[in-house]
């Protein structure tokens, strides 16, 4: 087992960052580039930025800011959503990403897939799982940001592109993202013992012992965290709305902020918390 990488994952919807719960009921929580380099600042190993409607809407809106913010960031940053030929990998590479995250256009066309990893080696290209457990306790594989379901096994998928090439996985239990409920063990566990390449484990961290969980019975490379994390943003620290354009959910921040009941943290009070996890977790 290696280290552990924190890191934040920030859904864009639109101007906004956004967050929801099953990856739906998005609310607004401010301007992503103030999120982003906070989240620098503090620590953070990786970035992870996810257009949350690119593949419902066939868009890629996601690249302006990403050419924005790696002006200024300097850590590893992964881009997803609306990735669907060749080209829009090579335009957000051009744009400072270091890794694009794929799932709907992997799964519609694998050969797909196979020309990514060709053409820009598998450090580049991460496959984005995201899974729902059916009632006959099965794991099916999702797309368009958990809208479509597929009757593809998530187990067998995760092998299938580990062998096409590819050179990581974000892994996210649909059922529990946003919940705070805690981390699908079963899902991630099986994932991660199944291949040999990465694997990031999101949606369900609401509390310490939730995240520790996971990085003691898991051989997972990193954990991708919002809410616990946002919401720290939002309660501790000025987060301006000036230049946000004023469409979406936006009540949170208009006067429910303080109804969020979950723990949240800085990453670097996260990273000392977790430091005796094993010793696994990156200072």
């Amino acid at each position: 087992m290696g280290s552990v990488r924190i890191i934040p994952r920030l859904d864009i919807k639109g101007p906004n960052l956004v967050k929801g719960i099953h990856l739906e009921g998005l609310r607004a929580l401010g301007n992503p580039e103030e999120f982003a380099k906070a989240y620098y600042l503090g620590g953070a190993d990786e970035l992870i930025y996810q257009d949350v409607v690119a593949s419902l809407y066939e868009r890629n809106s996601l690249l302006p800011f990403i050419k924005k913010v790696a002006e200024n960031i300097f850590i590893p940053l992964t881009v997803g959503g609306g990735i669907r030929s060749l080209s829009d990998i090579y335009n957000a590479l051009r744009s400072g990403a270091d890794k694009v995250t794929i799932n709907t256009a992997a799964i519609k066309n694998p050969n797909f897939l196979k020309e990514a990893v060709k053409d820009f080696g598998s450090s580049t290209i991460v496959i984005a799982i995201e899974a729902i457990k059916t009632d006959k306790g099965e794991y099916n594989c999702f797309t368009d940001n958990g809208r479509e379901y597929t009757d593809i096994d998530v187990f067998d998928w995760a092998s299938k592109v580990e062998d096409m090439g590819v050179g990581e996985l974000i892994v996210t239990s649909i059922d529990r993202e946003g919940t705070g409920k805690g981390f699908d063990l079963e899902l991630i566990s099986k994932i991660a013992s199944k291949v040999k390449i990465p694997v990031v484990a999101h949606g369900g961290a609401g509390n310490i012992a939730h995240i520790r969980e996971l990085i003691d019975n898991t051989d997972i490379s990193g954990v991708a965290i919002s809410s616990m994390l946002h919401y720290y943003l939002i309660k501790q620290v000025t987060i301006s709305s000036e230049n946000i354009e004023q469409e979406g959910n936006f009540a949170f921040l208009k006067g429910e902020r303080d109804s969020f009941s979950q723990e949240v943290y800085s990453i670097a009070e996260l990273k000392k918390q977790l430091n005796t996890t094993k010793n696994r977790i990156r200072i």
